[in-house]
């Protein structure tokens, strides 16, 4: 596979209160990424942070801060994010069917790499057309659980995604997100997928450096 692996860990499962320290602890025991998830209220009903947090943690560090925007208007954000310091940005096929291709053109104007995601319902069929366009997105993030909320578990389900975009697309960055953890990161990457996020079972664990190790 002509693919680099990288492991994100989501800090929506650090102590939001010492963000700086938390990534930099994450960094320190391995990780390639950091994700930042980043919901509106509204096409997810959890809410989180946005461009200020952003722009704040990049002052501490310069590690790949891998934004995925749940949120309903992704075209809003690109702007603020492309400001803060964010690196890549992810948006969902669900919200931009009519207008990913001036989405990916704009993201890219502001030093950001585009990548698209998809909920465990969409057909994977739905972000072809987002890989293949004139204005291509450079990774797909498939969901391995509903987007919204950390801590849920994995649905092996999703792997047929996976399987189905590696055969189509072998150089293509695959990322994967939801419920992995030592457990079920074997399977994710065996399906295809290089790019794994993993919170609750890095942050939750003892010893967080030997899970990303594992990873």
């Amino acid at each position: 596979m002509g693919v680099e692996a990288k492991i994100a860990p989501s800090m929506l499962s650090s102590d939001f209160a010492n963000l700086a320290s938390e990534a930099q602890r994450m960094l320190d025991c391995g990780a390639d990424w950091l994700h930042m998830d980043i919901m509106d209220g509204h096409f997810v009903p959890n809410l989180t942070i946005g461009a200020p947090v952003i722009e704040s943690l990049r002052k501490h560090t310069k590690a790949y801060l891998d934004c995925h925007l749940m949120v309903t208007n992704p075209l809003d954000y690109v702007e603020p994010l492309g400001k803060a310091g964010a690196s890549g940005f992810t948006f969902h096929v669900e919200v931009s069917r009519d207008n990913w291709g001036e989405l990916v053109q704009r993201i890219k104007s502001k030093g950001m790499r585009p990548g698209v995601s998809l909920k465990p319902g969409t057909p994977i069929e739905e972000v072809y057309p987002l890989v293949e366009g004139e204005y291509p997105v450079e990774m797909v993030l498939v969901m391995t659980v509903e987007p919204g909320f950390g801590g849920q578990k994995f649905m092996p389900e999703t792997m047929d995604k996976v399987r189905a975009l590696r055969k189509k697309y072998p150089s293509l960055d695959i990322e994967v997100d939801g419920g992995l953890g030592p457990s079920t990161i074997d399977m994710a990457a065996s399906a295809g997928a290089n790019c794994i996020v993993a919170g609750s079972s890095v942050f939750g664990a003892p010893d967080s450096a030997q899970v990303i190790s594992l990873s």
